[in-house]
């Protein structure tokens, strides 16, 4: 792994800022991360630190991921640098073709590439509807589609919600063997596949015993079927906006 100043020094905030909250961050399966060659992240989203933990466990296998982000990250001029330097890739939803391209010419060059195909945070926190461009990149270059899922960041910041200093909370991230994108794949039927392999990997984490809340609490982080006091599907579809183009979930609840 070559230096690269921007991406060293933001791993070294990372981490700093894991150990003055004591973040306690488990990475399982980080295996199916490549040391070589391309490979497609495709990963849940529910928190702002998502980025900085994926990240973290890249570097254990020797990569710096690139990441696709929304597009207004480069609105300043010390972000645009950073986010620049570190080679990730601005998504306009309004223009996406351009942040395929630069995908694809990563991962040509053999990178690492991780998407969050559900475009956004999730407030059910449950897989919702998901783009097909990580399938796309991954049948269109042969690169190996990884899924990941995680889960605690939530707790630490989120949308709507102050940032949390607690120290000590536990946060989990899987990473699972590659789903299968032959050539002439259908992009819908694998990312159908992919939403599947999400929700079981994410519903695991979940039940885990260190993440259930306690009873009577307000768990505004935890997903209704699961007993938490998250909004369900349905009360959170008018703030999940995703594309039309997306694949309606045929996994999860209430399907």
């Amino acid at each position: 792994m070559s230096r690269e100043p921007w991406y060293d020094l933001t791993v070294l905030l990372g981490s700093a800022l894991f150990r003055a909250i004591d973040l306690r961050l488990d990475v399982e399966g980080v295996e199916h991360v490549p040391t070589a060659g391309p490979a497609v992240i495709a990963a849940n989203h529910v928190g702002f630190l998502d980025f900085m933990t994926i990240a973290a466990a890249g570097r254990e296998r020797g990569r710096n991921v690139r990441f696709l982000c929304r597009h207004d990250v480069w609105t300043s001029r010390v972000a645009r640098r950073a986010m620049t330097g570190m080679r990730h890739v601005p998504v306009d939803r309004a223009a996406p073709a351009a942040a395929y391209l630069a995908a694809r010419r990563l991962l040509r060059e053999g990178e690492v590439v991780a998407v969050f195909p559900e475009a956004g945070i999730s407030h059910s926190f449950t897989i919702r509807s998901l783009m097909v461009g990580a399938a796309a990149l991954a049948r269109e270059t042969g690169a190996p589609l990884v899924p990941a899922v995680q889960w605690g960041t939530q707790l630490v910041a989120s949308p709507g919600r102050r940032p949390s200093a607690h120290r000590g909370r536990p946060v989990d991230l899987r990473f699972s063997p590659p789903v299968d994108v032959p050539a002439g794949a259908d992009l819908r039927a694998v990312t159908d596949t992919l939403g599947h392999a999400l929700t079981r990997d994410l519903e695991d984490l979940q039940r885990r015993q260190h993440h259930v809340p306690a009873r009577g609490s307000d768990a505004w982080w935890y997903p209704a079927h699961l007993g938490g006091a998250a909004p369900d599907r349905v009360a959170s579809a008018p703030k999940d906006v995703v594309p039309r183009s997306a694949v309606t979930p045929t996994w999860g609840p209430g399907v």
